[in-house]
Parts: structure tokens; sequence; C-alpha cells
């Protein structure tokens, strides 16, 4: 299944409301389909950003025609600000998040986030900083350390167990080996359908890439980079993403003011509005065409002037 941008027209809308900006950063660059639709509305520059070779050489085609207009850096949003520093920006009109792991990286195997086809256990968006793989993680854990991050990042109401199958059943190099373990540590099949191995691919996928603690210290970084009235619009993919974003939203909209004769109280500016007070969905129609698409939220935030 080839990379379907998700809220394509949404993200557009809510990062351009009063029309073309000169800077935007792409946080998570994926095909460049989000790039693509930023630049043809108008905007001058799009600074892209991914960690995934195979990602890059796709955007570096798929926006080739964009020239100078659109900066494509391997690298990640946590890192936006020296990014940016590198061309001279030091404040952008605009920032875009689209979280998560994209249909190439289920699609493609041997990159290990899958299990609908084998492949080695990887998980990692990229393998250049040495980061520990999915395998590492399953093969020298114990079960307590194991269970811990199927519970936190997955969810997983029989992470115990799961854990302990897979601490029994070790070593493991391949995604359908580790699918089929988990499988056989479930009680019986969960009758939303959905895969028992799910919430444990996607906790591991977490703490590979230790996706969460990134999230929460760049959402910040991000804030303070906008220009007064510059957007911030993060898609999530799942509920711990979500609820991150809207908490440090929340914080960030927050104003403090201490009452007379209560001056104990320590008060707190505001820094940026909501945009989006609940969090856009994709429509019926998009569900449809992509039904990967089914579980994305938009949350929109403006810098206060």
């Amino acid at each position: 299944m080839s990379h379907i941008s998700v809220l394509l027209q949404e993200s557009i809308d809510f990062l351009l409301p009063h029309g073309p900006v000169n800077r935007v950063i792409d946080g998570t660059l994926g095909a460049g389909g989000h790039t693509r639709a930023l630049l043809d509305a108008g905007v001058n520059e799009v600074l892209g950003l991914d960690l995934d070779t195979q990602a890059l050489g796709i955007a570096r085609e798929v926006l080739a025609d964009y020239g100078e207009q659109a900066h494509i850096v391997q690298g990640s949003y946590r890192d936006m600000r020296q990014h940016a520093a590198d061309l001279g920006w030091q404040q952008v009109d605009g920032i875009l998040l689209d979280l998560g792991v994209s249909s190439m990286q289920l699609d493609t195997a041997d990159r290990g986030f899958a299990f609908r086809h084998d492949g080695p256990l990887d998980m990692r968006f990229t393998s250049a900083d040495n980061r520990p793989s999915a395998a590492d993680l399953v093969n020298s854990w114990d079960a307590d350390a194991l269970a811990d991050i199927f519970r936190r990042y997955g969810e997983e109401k029989y992470a115990g167990r799961i854990a302990r199958e897979i601490v029994s059943r070790r070593p493991f190099e391949r995604t359908q080996q580790l699918a089929d373990v988990v499988s056989q540590a479930m009680p019986r099949r969960d009758k939303s359908g959905i895969h028992p191995a799910t919430r444990v691919f996607q906790a591991l996928r977490i703490a590979v890439n230790d996706e969460l603690r990134i999230l929460e210290q760049t959402l910040p970084v991000a804030i303070d980079m906008l220009v007064p009235n510059g957007r911030l619009a993060v898609i999530t993919f799942h509920s711990l993403e979500d609820r991150i974003v809207k908490q440090v939203f929340k914080d960030a909209s927050t104003e403090i003011i201490a009452p007379p004769g209560m001056a104990s109280i320590e008060e707190k500016e505001a820094i940026v509005d909501l945009v989006t007070r609940k969090p856009v969905i994709p429509s019926d129609a998009e569900i449809a065409a992509n039904p990967r698409s089914r579980s994305s939220k938009l949350r929109v935030v403006q810098k206060r002037a």
C-alpha cells in the first residue's frame, strides 16, 4: 500500500488560515505529501525532516520540481531548532508533525514494524544512531521490564503473561516468530478483531524509538520557534500520543492570574491559543479511501502575538 497523507487538506487549511506564509517545518516528511501540498498552497520554503532513508528517497523524487523551496534533511524533529538554524532560520510561520509509523514502513518486511510480513525484528526508524532494535529488547530485558512497556506503551492488559511467555521462548529474530508467541500467550483473541500482537508491537516500536519522551521534549521547542500568530499542527494515531499533545497544548494555553491578596499563587502567561478545542478527525470518505487514517487526530495551536 502506497503512503497516503492523512488529514491533508485539513492540515493545510489550519496551518495557512490567511494564505501562504514564508517558512514551514514539516518535522515528519515521510513521502513528502504534506510538504508538496504546503508548497502548492504557496508556502515559500519548507524544511522537511525525516530519519527514514527510504522515505527521504521517495520525498526527493516527489519534491524534485520544487528545487530550493524544499529543504530535505535526514534528521529527527527533536533537532528541528538546529536544522532550522543551519538554514539561517530562527523562527518559522508553521510547524507540522505527522506522528507514528508510515504505510511504507509497515509494508516493508525487512523494517520489522509489522507482523503481517515476516521480517527481521528491527523497528528502528534509522539504524544510524546504533539504537537497540526490538530484537535486542525482547532478547535481553527481563519479564518485568517487558511487561512494563507493554502495559505503558501498548495498554496491554495481559502484559505480564505475554512478557513471561516471551522470556521463556526466546531468542527471537523474526516478526512472525514473536507475533505467534504473543498470540499463543493470549487467553483468547480480542473480540475487537485486532490482532493479538498489535499492542505489543506498538509498545516495542515506541520503546525502541523513544517516541513519547521525544514528543514531550519537542512540543515546547516547536511552540517556542513559532513567530507570533504562527501555528503548530500535530497529527496523532493513538491515545498515548494524543494525550501528550492535548496536555502540552492545554498547559501552554492556560493563564493563571493571582487574585488580589493571593501573591503566593504562581502566575503564568498563556503562550498559545487553542485553534482546535476538540481534535479534528478524518471524514468517512477519507477513512473509506485510507482505512489507516481512522485513528488519526489533528490538534492545532497558534502562538500568541
